[in-house]
C-alpha cells in the first residue's frame, strides 16, 4: 500500500498548480493550428527554477504562444520581470492578448538573431532557448548575458517527430559545446522532450 501510494505521488503526470489560463492557451493553439507549444513538463520545470530568483530577470526566446511563458509567469514575484522573443507577428498578438495587461512581461516580435546582438541592457537570471538563435546560432554571445548563478535552459534535446533532416548534427554539436565550457555545470535529463539545465559559475 505504501509503495503504491509512493509511486502515485512521485508520478511526474501528476502536475499540480498549472496556470489557469492553460486550458485557454491549449484551445487557442488547436483553433490557429499551432502544434508546436511546450509541454507541461517543461513548464513545471521553468516554473520551479524562476521560483528559485527573488525579483529575477528573465529572458525567453521564442514565445510561442505563450504557454511556457504563462508557467513562468506564475512562477515570479511582483519584482521580477521577463522579456520573450517571438518573430511571429500573429502569435505574439496573441500572447499580447493574454500576458500584455502584466507590467512585468515584455513581449517583443522581432529577430532574436539582432536582439542578442544589439542587446546592452542587464544580465538575465535565467533564459529559456526554445527557438534557433540562442541555441544554434548566437550562443556565445547569449550566455554571456547569463547572470553567475542564472539557468540557461534548452528542450528538444531528444529527436522530435518534426525534426528537419540533419538536425541531429546541431543537436549533437550543441550538447558538446556545452559539456566543453568551464564556466557552465549541467545536467542532461532524458525526460519530456529531452532537456539541459545549466547554470554558469563564473
Amino acid at each position: 500500500m505504501g509503495e503504491e501510494f509512493s509511486e502515485r505521488l512521485m508520478n511526474d503526470s501528476n502536475i499540480q498548480d498549472i496556470p489557469n489560463i492553460q486550458s485557454e492557451i491549449e484551445r487557442k493553439s488547436k483553433e490557429i493550428g499551432f502544434t508546436m507549444p511546450s509541454d507541461l513538463y517543461i513548464g513545471t520545470l521553468l516554473k520551479t527554477l524562476v521560483s528559485s530568483k527573488v525579483s529575477g530577470r528573465f529572458l525567453e526566446l521564442g514565445t510561442g504562444i505563450g504557454l511556457s511563458l504563462s508557467w513562468m509567469i506564475d512562477g515570479m514575484c511582483n519584482d521580477s520581470t521577463i522579456t520573450t522573443l517571438d518573430n511571429d507577428a500573429q502569435l505574439t498578438e496573441i500572447a499580447k492578448s493574454y500576458f500584455g495587461h502584466d507590467k512585468r512581461v515584455a513581449i517583443v516580435c522581432g529577430d532574436a538573431e539582432e536582439w542578442i546582438l544589439d542587446y546592452t541592457g542587464e544580465k538575465f537570471d535565467l533564459v529559456f532557448a526554445d527557438a534557433w538563435p540562442g541555441k544554434y546560432s548566437q550562443i556565445d554571445e547569449l550566455l554571456e548575458l547569463i547572470n553567475v548563478g542564472g539557468f540557461y535552459v534548452v528542450d528538444d534535446m531528444s529527436e522530435q517527430p518534426n525534426w528537419p533532416d540533419g538536425h541531429d548534427k546541431h543537436v549533437d554539436e550543441l550538447v558538446t559545446y556545452l559539456e566543453n565550457r568551464d564556466d557552465y555545470n549541467l545536467t542532461k535529463m532524458n525526460w519530456s522532450t529531452g532537456l539541459i539545465v545549466a547554470v554558469r559559475t563564473y
